[in-house]
């Protein structure tokens, strides 16, 4: 009897364990009042980077990364579902077949081929787009999935060529708190190092060179309406670039999206809204003191700046599907901006200053129509280390707010809810 109780409380304490190591499944927050739930379920998982659209064009899916893979979420159930085996690199969703794009990299002697997948999330058919050739990437892919885009590396296609061990460049981390970010991005900016920015048809895999230059080419993603619109930076040290532009896939219409007015100026992070008419961007008027999240209008070129407080600043910000919310995945103390107000999710609802001129200036159509943000927090992330950043992104039904964070030790993915929880709800 003592050997059967010996056995069964070690049990008990290995199931005590377990369910301690495992996050809540849903909570309200205490501090905010909104609920909060976790999606995944496999420690390691996590959502995709903020301006990748991990959802499927009914809303109805959402897609996550794994340590064994991709999966999807059924936003109605929860239930988990998944859908590539492996480590691969995600590009997007397609916004018409609603298929997920990525790469699978393969090394056979020595040699690494890159290729370019889409599996459709229903069916799980898998098909090959294209063999990328040697030094080139492929991140984003336009709205009527006609065309991927990225970089080549002429370097690095140089090197390969002359059978020279290949100079990969200075790489940046995966968040951007890491110990040293800095240095990296000012070594990378100073190699000056030689790239095109091209598109590569999935049709038939052709190559077209839209830029080349020495520059350093980043953030690439298409217009989610516009599948001739492209946006990339020059990236680097914030306030030694200018750096968020547009080019034509024709590439006609180089556009520079936002003309610095002072010195540290700085600008970045910038998206698409999902209409395709805005992009947004973090702004400071300079560094670290004056903060705005911007918008222009590819169209009308129209700007709006919308204002906000230190304490508000957030690595990411987004903006909901019908552009009547923003919101912002905070910040850290190593942040470009550390806010100094603790570490939140937040929810900013935009208000536009009054106009008073009525529009009677001669030259008010080419003004900044001011605007500030009035922000809610919706989940402490006290616990969270922002070497990992939340990426946050609006549910397609506007309910839901989805984030990643290891606030409980691994990664794993998470919603709170916009609407505030009903009082009598309680921590499940």
């Amino acid at each position: 009897m003592k050997a059967l109780t010996v056995v069964l409380s070690l049990h008990l304490l290995a199931a005590v364990a377990l369910a301690q190591e495992q996050p809540p499944r849903e909570w309200i927050d205490p501090d905010t009042g909104h609920r909060v739930v976790r999606l995944s379920d496999e420690p390691g998982s996590a959502s995709l980077y903020f301006h990748q659209n991990p959802y499927t064009p009914d809303g109805k899916k959402l897609i996550i990364t794994t340590p064994s893979g991709l999966s999807a979420i059924d936003l109605s159930t929860r239930t988990i579902e998944k859908i590539v085996d492996g480590r691969v690199g995600v590009l997007i969703v397609g916004r018409k077949s609603g298929d997920v794009y990525y790469t699978r990299t393969v090394t056979n002697n020595n040699a690494r081929t890159t290729t370019v997948y889409a599996t459709n999330l229903s069916t799980k058919v898998t098909r090959e787009i294209v063999k990328l050739p040697p030094a080139t990437s492929a991140v984003t892919v336009n709205a009527d999935e006609t065309l991927l885009a990225g970089t080549i590396d002429e370097k690095l296609l140089a090197d390969l060529k002359a059978g020279k061990p290949p100079t990969p460049p200075q790489q940046a981390g995966r968040g951007d708190n890491y110990p040293g970010k800095g240095e990296m991005m000012e070594n990378r900016l100073a190699e000056r190092r030689p790239l095109q920015v091209i598109t590569i048809s999935t049709k038939n895999g052709e190559v077209k060179t839209l830029l080349r230059g020495t520059d350093w080419y980043n953030h690439i993603q298409f217009s989610p309406t516009d599948p001739t619109l492209l946006m990339f930076c020059h990236e680097g040290p914030w306030h030694k670039v200018d750096r968020t532009w547009t080019v034509r896939t024709d590439g006609s219409k180089l556009t520079q999206i936002h003309p610095r007015t002072m010195l540290m100026e700085i600008e970045g992070h910038e998206w698409f809204g999902a209409d395709g008419k805005w992009i947004w961007y973090d702004l400071q008027t300079p560094r670290s003191e004056d903060f705005w999240v911007a918008g222009y209008n590819v169209d009308s070129q129209q700007r709006i700046w919308y204002h906000l407080q230190r304490s508000e600043w957030s690595v990411h910000f987004n903006v909901s599907p019908d552009g009547k919310l923003f919101a912002g995945d905070g910040g850290g103390p190593n942040s470009v901006a550390a806010p100094g107000n603790g570490q939140w999710i937040y929810l900013f609802r935009p208000e536009l200053v009054r106009d008073r001129t009525d529009g009677e200036l001669p030259n008010s159509k080419a003004l900044i129509q001011p605007g500030v943000f009035k922000a809610e927090k919706l989940v402490n992330l006290a616990k969270h280390n922002y070497t990992l950043e939340p990426n946050v992104t609006f549910t397609p039904d506007l309910k839901w707010i989805v984030f990643r964070s290891n606030m409980f030790g691994p990664t794993h993915v998470f919603a709170v809810e916009i609407a505030k929880a009903n009082s009598t709800q309680s921590e499940r």
